[in-house]
């Protein structure tokens, strides 16, 4: 069995899904050591891991970010992007290092997990002598390719040479210009931490790591001829259980009489209803259709009140349960949330221009499963116009179904394992080559 250190900034939707893998690899015997924020610890334990605490200095309070960082308040697009990785995820990067090698110098540890925006592991990458490092992929995979715009843009691929030629132009101006002041600074941090160059832009850092498990699928993500093989797509970290979660009082109302729309803003963007769910329950108010609302754990009374007649909403919701008898899943952009969408085969209508989000609404455009509003605040009007399309034209549903089946035959957290175990396997055997007993 593998010791793995496993390491995510304090964040509920990068801690999330490695709660998962966490639960996992503890349960199939692995030692498992979990680096993240104090705000997490019981939840870590939960899982049976050993809880490792992040230094004051790269924990924050993530239940209000806008608190936290002010200055990201009313950003959106590429600046949105370039103030979160500098303040909220770089900057904080000398410490997580400083904490990862504490956790490497207390016990021998076989593999290193990180999650994307774990940036002190770029500090880590860069140094000569390491343990494996695998990244965890639980955003939309940001690798740059001749195929692909550059991550943070939100722009769908387009073929052909003219595509080629305008990737290769929006990358120099976003290595040269939009990001050039986050690559200057992360070669910084990187000299400073390591004494070492940075081998890699620093939108681009994952492809320095000995292995890349995204967790989609491969219908989800953009096509590159120039895909390195240390990716692997293993589908979402989380299914859903039929079984899981307690059904509200109302459940009996959701009979399959009327079509069922589902919205809401997650767990933590769901501070202001304004942004997605008011909206939603503005514009489908006088329609033909029963709207579930989830506030992501709010109580239900800080909803605009009084709620129209055709609203139903919890804090939480059995989604094994409730996404099979959805017609639209009405969503900011999450990864997970979109995934377990696809998984049923309920098509989408997405509204998310901040952090991952933009590329998560991109995709959802250009695999066909929905519509994207482009847009972080939309009208009742184009909410209503988009959810009667995606109703009306069953090409939505037929693409989360056939992205659905993908998944459901995916390996999951096995292949993580299954990767995890080729890791430690080859960097034993180089450790042994190199001192002399092997052969």
């Amino acid at each position: 069995m593998a010791s793995v250190l496993l390491c995510s900034t304090p964040v509920h939707g990068h801690v999330t899904p490695l709660l998962a893998v966490a639960r996992f690899l503890v349960g199939n015997g692995h030692r498992v050591r979990f680096l993240t924020g104090a705000r997490y610890r019981a939840t870590v334990e939960a899982t049976g891991a050993a809880y490792l605490p992040l230094p004051a200095e790269a924990d924050y309070d993530d239940t209000d970010m806008d608190a936290a960082f002010p200055g990201r308040v009313g950003r959106s697009g590429p600046d949105g992007i370039r103030y979160d990785l500098s303040t909220i995820f770089l900057r904080p990067a000398g410490a997580q290092l400083a904490a990862v090698d504490d956790a490497l110098a207390a016990e021998h540890v076989d593999v290193v997990l990180v999650e994307s925006m774990f940036v002190g592991a770029i500090a880590l990458l860069s140094r000569p002598s390491r343990p494996p490092v695998i990244n965890l992929g639980i955003i939309p995979l940001g690798l740059t390719s001749v195929d692909t715009a550059p991550f943070g843009l939100g722009v769908l691929p387009m073929n052909g040479p003219i595509g080629r030629i305008r990737n290769r132009t929006l990358r120099l101006v976003a290595e040269k210009g939009i990001f050039g002041s986050l690559q200057k600074e992360a070669k910084q941090v990187v000299k400073q931490l390591t004494g070492e160059e940075l081998s890699a832009f620093f939108m681009n850092s994952a492809s320095l790591a000995d292995a890349i498990v995204q967790f989609t699928v491969p219908s989800f993500e953009y096509p590159r001829r120039d895909l390195p093989s240390t990716v692997r797509f293993v589908g979402p970290v989380s299914r859903t259980s039929p079984s899981s979660g307690v059904l509200p009082e109302w459940w009996s109302d959701v009979d399959g009489s009327r079509p069922v729309v589902h919205v809401t803003q997650g767990t933590v963007a769901n501070k202001n209803y304004e942004e997605l769910i008011a909206p939603t329950m503005r514009a489908l108010a006088d329609e033909d259709v029963l709207l579930v609302v989830s506030t992501g754990g709010r109580p239900v009374s800080t909803l605009p009140q009084p709620l129209p007649a055709n609203v139903r909403a919890a804090e939480y919701l059995p989604y094994g349960r409730l996404l099979p008898i959805t017609d639209v899943y009405v969503s900011n952009g999450g990864y997970g949330g979109v995934h377990f969408a696809m998984e049923h085969g309920v098509p989408l209508v997405v509204a998310g221009k901040t952090e991952d989000k933009i590329e998560v609404t991109a995709r959802v455009e250009w695999s066909g499963v929905g519509i994207n509003l482009s847009t972080n605040r939309p009208t009742p009007k184009q909410i209503r116009e988009a959810v009667h399309e995606v109703l009306a034209n069953e090409r939505f549903r037929k693409a989360s179904a056939r992205i659905g089946g993908e998944i459901a035959a995916s390996s999951g957290l096995a292949g993580l394992e299954r990767v995890i175990k080729e890791m430690t396997k080859n960097h034993a055997l180089d450790r042994n080559t190199e001192g002399g007993s092997v052969g």
